[in-house]
């Protein structure tokens, strides 16, 4: 049986909504699709709730319309504008001296609990990079494998808490519930990345309206991940001021004659900010030095952010570009000089069956990798936002997450006795007489036994 997903992409200058039904061997037909212009958002991240959620809701709103669906729940994504990363680890011992399902979960949540993440953020996503059973590294699926010691590295992200609140009552205002939120980078990956170049190293950059998402994937998962507030539309303003000309004149300068290829002597003529009335020529050569100026100020940083990433040298398949910015004509040639000759290409959507023609561009990909996520297309493991542990071949592994104090046996200093709670003193398997009884798992013990036979001799 088909199941119906809702895939909302929130960004800066488009909210896009994709519906599909995903059958039991997650094979993917898409049903319908919405966009809206997206008011209420800076960057990404909500800056007028009551906004954001019109905007959302007019595109749900088209997506049934064209679906026919009627569904109330969605996976989000989420810039990666306020995230912070960091890795961790974890070991357990097994004691069946075989790897299973439960174990990696221990391991997982091992090394979500030893990582040190502030207050005031959130995991969104838990990615191991790196299982050991015993002294071998670098496995790509531990599970079934014999051994007596598991250990992961993990590459944990991170997002303020209040960014993460705000977007979820954005989404709820839309009259949508949230089921799960990917980080936008991660899920374009999902969406233009194959086998190959996620083995040989390959960094992802989703260059938007207003930013620009990296993530560098390396083996079977994200191992960077970074954002820079720049996208196509700092383009538009370079030249509105530069022309002086209004915002909505540029963008449309944009788009005609936004190229970096050959430079062009051709006069346009443009109105005057302020005064649309009043007309004056501008040659397009300054239109392609404002726009060039832009773009390779904008690929330098980009180039910057991956040599200090300190994985520059293990991506051997090169740059991958998407998002509406990698659309730029000329764009392509420019970024293979300032990421040092690297192989560099402008990636599509892989194609799904029912996608729409107007979809398969690359300002779509974090909508369809959003889709493709939840027909399973994450990395082998991964804990989601949900502290859920998500495996490649199944939807779903157990909803309920690992308990750390009894299967990881990690326990924090234990507070004084009259401070515990009465649930507390029961886990720490502690008689109270008082209560004339005990845990109900000791009472087929002998421990159990003992205390029966003591209530019954007194």
């Amino acid at each position: 049986m088909s199941r119906t997903v809702l895939a909302i992409d929130v960004g800066s200058t488009k909210i896009c909504a994709i519906i599909a039904q995903i059958s039991n061997d997650n094979k993917i037909t898409v049903t319908g699709a919405g966009t809206a212009k997206a008011q209420g958002l800076r960057k990404g991240t909500i800056t007028n709730i009551e906004l954001a959620s019109r905007s959302i809701e007019q595109a749900v709103n088209d997506a049934k319309r064209v679906s026919g669906s009627a569904i109330d729940s969605a996976i989000v994504s989420m810039s990666g504008t306020y995230t912070k990363s960091l890795d961790s680890s974890g070991i357990v011992n097994l004691t069946s001296k075989e790897v299973g399902i439960k174990d990696i979960e221990r391991v997982m949540q091992t090394s979500l609990y030893n990582a040190k993440i502030p207050n005031e953020y959130e995991v969104l996503h838990a990615l191991p990079y790196n299982f050991k059973v015993d002294e071998q590294d670098y496995i790509d699926d531990p599970l079934g494998m014999n051994a007596s010691r598991l250990e992961v590295e993990t590459h944990i992200i991170t997002t303020q808490k209040s960014s993460l609140n705000n977007l979820k009552k954005a989404v709820k205002g839309a009259g949508i519930e949230v089921e799960n939120i990917i980080l936008n980078g991660y899920a374009s990956a999902i969406a233009v990345l194959d086998e190959s170049e996620k083995e040989l190293g390959v960094a992802v950059i989703d260059m938007g309206g207003t930013s620009c998402n990296i993530v560098i994937h390396v083996g079977n998962s994200i191992r960077y991940n970074d954002f820079l507030g720049v996208g196509s539309n700092h383009i538009t303003n370079d030249l509105s001021m530069a022309l002086h000309t209004p915002l909505n004149v540029a963008e449309n300068i944009k788009l005609t004659y936004g190229s970096l290829g050959s430079e062009s002597v051709e006069l346009i003529e443009i109105p005057k900010i302020g005064d649309e009335n009043s007309k004056h020529e501008v040659s397009l050569s300054v239109v392609h030095d404002v726009i060039l100026a832009r773009v390779e100020e904008t690929l330098m940083i980009l180039a910057k952010i991956i040599e200090n990433s300190g994985l520059k040298d293990q991506i051997g398949a090169g740059i991958v570009l998407t998002g509406g910015f990698s659309k730029m004509e000329g764009i392509k040639e420019y970024a293979s000089v300032f990421f040092d000759s690297k192989p560099v290409r402008i990636a599509k959507p892989k194609h799904l069956e029912g996608l729409f023609d107007n979809l398969l561009s690359p300002e779509f990909s974090c909508a369809i990798g959003l889709i493709m996520h939840s027909a399973g297309g994450y990395t082998p493991y991964e804990i989601d936002i949900n502290k859920r542990v998500r495996h490649a071949n199944e939807v779903q592994l157990e909803p309920k997450s690992v308990n750390l104090k009894e299967d990881i046996k990690l326990e924090k200093p234990s507070e004084p006795a009259s401070k515990k709670q009465p649930q507390e003193e029961e886990q720490s398997g502690i008689v109270d007489i008082t209560k004339g009884g005990m845990r109900e798992e000791n009472e087929n013990g002998g421990l159990g036994k003992f205390w029966n036979w003591m209530r019954q001799l007194f």
